[in-house]
């Protein structure tokens, strides 16, 4: 259950608590920003190698290579109407990649002289309004590829580049470069890299593995961190092409505005042949180290070298040659709060849904624009149940959905606009896989197999009371071309005792434990309108177990005795032990106790009431004092337009 402040639980147990229901609709996915991306720029220049970076005054720095020539460009106030087409000529240059990076006052331009393998830099203390004369960094024994560098907050400077399929990373300390050194990972290919500095190196790598599989992968070049200082950490997969596919991946690049985004290159050389960019973000609190991604996304852009990104801390930019692109990191929020007629939630184990009815009466979301632009297919709805004491509206935020769709309805001298919305199970059904996923025995934990899928969805992961078996058991697992993301966590949670349920955008996983105690008491000071109570027989009373040489059976001899058996047999050859059968005998039992209850209670809103709470029911109508129930679904129903004015909950109840 949600904590609420006093003055709020005193108000939802009082007989003339007034209510309130705070509704906003906002401009985000899985409680990132979604980027509204504005083209500023279109120009003729050719596609080609390419960098851009923002200094701390804002201004906008540029540098493109083209027929063997290096530019560079400098908008002070980037924004609509502001000239991207004018360049200055640095300096002959290979047809091989750039980079630039920025702190304060200091930006460096890196790139690669006509012999195409020494590397030059040269360093600008004004914000990149002047540079100084090149200097040479190193010489490698053959031709460089790609380059990517960046600043650490002292000023330490990692600068990596590519010689066929190794990656060379160079230091700068205060003004003098270390020497070069190669890194302790393997790849046939390099076909692009990009750097962020965030605590650590932070690498993107995209090009071919010994068996022709062309990927993109992260990793780390350590600070200290997530990784030990100067040593690089193995390769974590973010795309995967097959051999022979036609299908590669080039030009990643990689910045932190607010979180970990970053864009590719997915080149296809088949028939209906394309090099089209996608972009990708991490969940807002995840380490790099975990890997975690959106399920990477297309964008209708044509280009072999990818979009560069840089960002200030108002916004994010996206350049080619020929392109760019902005986008605001301030995320628009609507209060639709004084136009809510009504409202319906909906919450159970298998995913909720929301309908909400707004006043438009005088036509005020005819036009959904400006403002109002926010209501759109993917927005944000959040529901914040509440009351109203004398201090003022308080209300408890928790209950987040994303639009479907809408409909105007009119007639009877009324008009409204009316949402529906779906909670975060629906964005995982809305994640499929698009090619098989496969973790070996031992590989990884259900807990990290769980904040995969999630990420790939948007949607951040916790352990709000978990068991022991999610970071016990590495169990084999597989994510067949196709499957729904819920579907995948749903064969997960078959595995385990526990139960997963949404705040918002953010999972957690509990242990509905037998022995939890209350968190919330109805029917003494907070009232119940109408209560239903009653038990049912669970589906399976008896559950056998086969591992890989191991087999354990579950009772529930009470229900046998009565009723004969009824059994689920779980066949499972990731169970190489009898414990870790008896686990799964035991998560099957339980799964089968809890399901055994049933009834509903109405009552007044609890604004922080959740699924699978543990709650204190004393009805003496019914006999019942202090009887403990599971919350198992529950459901808001709000209405102020009708003659007589609704706010309850529903509460659908299991077993504890």
């Amino acid at each position: 259950m949600r904590t609420l402040p006093s003055d709020l639980l005193a108000a939802q147990k009082s007989a003339s608590a007034i209510p309130y229901v705070k509704v906003e609709i906002i401009d985000r996915i899985g409680g990132i920003r979604r980027l509204d991306w504005q083209r500023l720029y279109s120009g003729s220049e050719a596609d080609s190698y390419h960098a851009a970076t923002m200094p701390g005054d804002g201004s906008l720095i540029r540098c493109r290579v083209g027929s063997g020539s290096l530019y560079r460009q400098r908008v002070t106030s980037p924004g609509a109407g502001s000239n991207f087409s004018s360049w200055t000529f640095v300096d002959a240059a290979a047809n091989a990649g750039v980079a630039l990076a920025s702190q304060a006052a200091r930006v460096l331009l890196f790139y690669v002289d006509t012999n195409g393998k020494t590397i030059y830099v040269r360093e600008s203390t004004n914000y990149g309004a002047t540079f100084g004369s090149a200097t040479a960094i190193t010489t490698a024994a053959a031709a460089v590829g790609w380059l990517a560098a960046d600043f650490k907050d002292d000023n330490t400077v990692l600068l990596i580049y590519s010689v066929g399929g190794t990656v060379y990373a160079v230091k700068r300390s205060g003004s003098t470069w270390g020497s070069p050194a190669a890194w302790t990972n393997s790849l046939a290919s390099v076909s692009g890299l990009a750097c962020q500095y965030a605590a650590d190196f932070n690498v993107v790598v995209s090009g071919s593995d010994a068996q022709g599989a062309y990927k993109v992968w992260t990793c780390i070049y350590g600070d200290g961190y997530s990784q030990s200082v100067g040593t690089w950490s193995l390769l974590w997969e973010v795309a995967v092409a097959s051999a022979g596919s036609n299908m590669e991946f080039r030009a990643p690049s990689l910045a932190y505005p607010d979180v970990f985004r970053l864009t590719f290159v997915e080149k296809y050389t088949g028939s209906e042949s394309y090099s089209r960019p996608h972009f990708s973000f991490s969940p807002a609190l995840a380490d790099y180290v975990e890997n975690l991604w959106r399920e990477p996304v297309p964008m209708n852009v044509t280009s072999d070298y990818g979009l560069a990104i840089a960002c200030s801390t108002r916004d994010v930019w996206l350049t080619t040659p020929s392109g760019v692109w902005q986008a605001s990191l301030t995320t628009p929020v609507l209060d639709v709060t004084a136009d809510v007629l009504e409202l319906t939630t909906e919450t159970d184990p298998g995913g909720g849904s929301l309908r909400l009815v707004l006043r438009n009466d005088d036509g005020r979301y005819l036009d959904l624009s400006g403002e109002k632009a926010v209501i759109k297919a993917g927005g944000e709805v959040r529901v914040s149940p509440g009351y109203q004491p004398a201090s003022g509206p308080l209300a408890s935020a928790g209950l987040d959905y994303w639009i479907e769709g809408w409909e105007y309805t009119s007639g009877e001298g009324q008009a409204t606009l009316v949402l529906h919305a779906r909670d975060a199970w629906h964005l995982l059904e809305g994640w499929r896989a698009r090619r098989q996923y496969a973790w070996a025995q031992g590989e990884d934990n259900i807990f990290q197999l769980f904040s995969f899928i999630l990420a790939r969805a948007s949607l951040e992961f916790s352990n709000a009371g978990g068991s022991s078996v999610i970071g016990a058991h590495y169990p084999s697992f597989t994510i067949q071309p196709g499957e729904s993301g819920a579907t995948a966590v749903r064969r997960l949670l078959a595995m385990v005792p526990d139960v997963i349920f949404f705040r918002g955008h953010h999972a957690y996983i509990k242990n509905p434990r037998a022995d939890e105690a209350s968190a919330y008491s109805y029917g003494t000071e907070h009232a119940i309108f109408r209560g239903r109570y009653g038990s049912q027989r669970p589906q399976a009373n008896r559950a056998q177990v086969f591992g890989d040489g191991a087999f354990v059976e579950g009772f529930d001899w009470d229900e046998i005795d009565a009723a004969f058996d009824r059994v689920r047999q779980v066949h499972d050859l990731n169970l190489s032990t009898v414990a870790r059968a008896r686990d799964r005998a035991d998560a099957e039992m339980r799964h089968q106790e809890i399901a055994s209850g049933d009834g509903e209670i109405v009552v007044p809103v609890n604004c922080g009431q959740e699924l699978y709470d543990v709650i204190s029911i004393t009805d003496e109508s019914a006999g019942l004092t202090s009887a403990q129930r599971r919350v198992l679904g529950l459901s808001i129903r709000y209405s102020a337009g009708g003659r007589v004015p609704v706010y309850e909950q529903r509460l659908s109840l299991g077993a504890v």
